[in-house]
């Protein structure tokens, strides 16, 4: 099988269309709040305030050990869940999650969004959402007296007491930020999985290529025939393949039958045959309109012979 006869066997029919726009509507909801989420915290709204509240409770370490090692010339890397990289990243995809749900959109309405596009669209956004969720909830292990070995404290811990009042409001939108970011993989992931079904086929590709040369057969050799038989027959064309009969014809060869038999009559004798009648002429001595319009050669031979004789 070459690529022509690969790409053929591509389906390019969704098996569940019904689920497409809802999860659009869905999809477009979920971004922009996390749009919102992750702007309100661009660059450094309270991303230091949480590092810091967690490490006046002994959660994590604290934000001091980085200007530490700064004066001390020692080599650090700010934790992973308290970097800008998180923040930025964190936009970054959401703007590109947008762009990429108008394009599909607009895709899906020209009906080209296929199976196989969105299986690669969706599969590079899940591998997007999922970094951005192990790094909303890495460790921080840099402070080996105050380990946090698993998501920060935002995520596993409540925002109530014994958190300030003046940083709950925060805490909950950290929270939400990471909710919608986990709500979005999962669509992502529903939308890779319904693409990879999508593309199963139901069956094999030759009995799928049969079946379209049967209908193709069908279309071309059974309902021809069918729209052709609606047309009433020609008249003189019934019981057999003949010259068509209408008015006009039989009166043109009785008028043929008429001559011939003059002619043969005069010349076996007086007594045998009928004269051929004469034909009506004009005042100028011309034969009518009507004796030439649809006459053939025969006709027009045997009315030349008629008026020799």
């Amino acid at each position: 099988m070459g690529f022509k006869g690969c790409y053929r066997a591509i389906p390019r029919k969704w098996k569940t269309p019904k689920i497409i726009i809802p999860c659009f509507v869905i999809e477009l909801i979920i971004e922009i709040a996390a749009l919102a989420l992750y702007g309100i915290a661009q660059p450094n709204l309270y991303r230091t305030r949480l590092w810091k509240e967690g490490s006046d409770h002994g959660w994590n370490s604290s934000p001091k050990e980085i200007i530490y090692a700064y004066a001390n010339y020692r080599p650090i890397r700010t934790p992973l869940p308290w970097s800008q990289f998180v923040t930025d990243f964190n936009v970054i995809i959401s703007v590109l999650a947008i762009f990429i749900l108008l394009c599909k959109g607009i895709m899906y309405i020209c009906h080209i969004f296929h199976p196989l596009m969105s299986a690669v669209i969706h599969a590079a956004l899940v591998a997007l959402f999922a970094v951005s969720i192990h790094a909303q909830a890495a460790s921080d292990m840099s402070d080996p007296d105050h380990p946090q070995p698993g998501a920060p404290w935002y995520i596993t811990k409540s925002c109530g007491a014994p958190v300030r009042p003046s940083l709950r409001g925060y805490c909950q939108q950290a929270k939400a930020s990471f909710a919608v970011t986990v709500l979005l993989c999962a669509l992502f992931l529903a939308y890779l999985i319904l693409s990879i079904y999508s593309l199963i086929p139901s069956r094999s590709p030759s009995s799928s290529r049969k079946s379209s040369d049967t209908e193709s057969d069908v279309e071309s050799g059974h309902q021809r025939p069918w729209e052709m038989a609606q047309v009433p027959p020609t008249p003189g064309t019934t019981g057999g393949l003949k010259s068509p009969m209408t008015p006009r014809t039989t009166a043109f060869n009785t008028l043929s039958g008429k001559m011939g038999g003059g002619a043969k009559g005069k010349g076996r004798g007086k007594g045998k045959g009928k004269a051929a009648e004469p034909l009506m002429r004009g005042p100028d001595g011309k034969l009518p309109l009507r004796h030439h319009i649809s006459m053939g050669d025969e006709t027009y031979q045997a009315t030349g012979e008629a008026v020799k004789n």
